[in-house]
């Protein structure tokens, strides 16, 4: 039993069909099928079903295909082990990023990051909360950048930076007349939020308890752009993060209203599981980040508000 074949093993577990995992493995059907015949062989079980489309795993191939991942996630720490020895901070290195923070945030730290730290191979990925989770806790991602706190045993959360909500007001809300912008004013607003999976959205429902049934259309969107032009078509307010303000154009600076200190805020961290290795990137990541984030936003006094529904 080799390395080679648990990788070939979880290619075909992966895509349900040899010759597809063939391709991505870069060798011929012929070649990985006879491995993992091999494999099937040496352990005296048959780990997929093969007259299944897609091929799927038997009950004990299931177990196999777990352990297979457990055993290449532990050969891969042995080089993170000497890396981290060494304080190398280089390597691959794969970061997810929940949507509603990606647009603003990236292109403030991604190029500073790079040139800095040229050995780094970053891989990065759009992803919700729950999905990035799995993907941590599967060791597919080896951090993420999400609204925190998660209240998850088996993730650190490194706090990057707090944003505040920001009210959206267009000129004929009632709202709009108002200087200042007060949690008590969302209890009777047409609010108009993000679409569900999207932890912005469970930040303003938590921060006002609203009820969204009573809303007279649905909204499935998860860009704050539609937001805002669906605010200036006269259809309600929103709320936005900080970060998201600082792109509209002079015109729509206008219909901000900004909350009094301590603004409700949410906690934005970079997070990882406590037995991670890679702590070189990550601390240049957290370097990086703090660095860049401190000159456009530099909020301590808060209240932060939950992501979690």
């Amino acid at each position: 039993m080799t390395l080679v074949q648990l990788e070939y093993l979880l290619a075909v577990a992966e895509h349900g069909n040899f010759t597809l995992a063939a391709e991505k493995s870069h060798l011929t059907q012929p070649t990985l099928s006879m491995q993992i015949q091999k494999l099937e062989e040496q352990l005296g079980v048959k780990i997929f079903n093969r007259n299944t489309k897609p091929i799927t795993t038997t009950s004990v191939g299931e177990k196999i295909v777990a352990q297979a991942k457990l055993i290449l996630a532990e050969a891969q720490r042995m080089q993170d082990v000497v890396d981290y020895e060494k304080g190398v901070v280089g390597g691959a290195f794969s970061l997810g990023i929940i949507p509603t923070v990606m647009p603003t945030l990236l292109p403030m730290f991604l190029n500073t990051f790079v040139k800095k730290y040229s050995k780094v191979d970053l891989k990065i990925e759009e992803h919700t909360t729950e999905n990035m989770i799995a993907l941590i806790d599967e060791g597919h991602l080896d951090a993420g950048i999400v609204a925190t706190p998660l209240k998850k045993d088996k993730l650190k959360e490194y706090p990057l930076f707090y944003e505040p909500f920001v009210g959206y007001v267009p000129p004929n809300h009632p709202l709009h007349k108002n200087k200042d912008l007060h949690i008590e004013d969302l209890e009777f607003a047409d609010l108009l939020v993000l679409e569900d999976g999207h932890c912005f959205r469970n930040h303003v429902l938590n921060l006002c308890q609203l009820n969204r049934k009573n809303n007279p259309f649905d909204i499935k969107s998860g860009s704050f752009e539609t937001l805002v032009n669906l605010s200036d078509e006269g259809l309600g307010m929103t709320l936005l993060p900080y970060l998201n303000t600082q792109t509209l154009s002079k015109e729509k600076h206008e219909n901000l209203r900004y909350f009094p200190s301590p603004p409700p805020s949410r906690e934005i961290s970079l997070v990882y599981t406590s037995h991670q290795l890679k702590q070189p990137v990550l601390e240049a990541l957290k370097k990086t980040i703090s660095g860049v984030i401190r000159g456009a936003i530099a909020f301590d006094d808060v209240q932060i508000i939950s992501p979690v529904s």
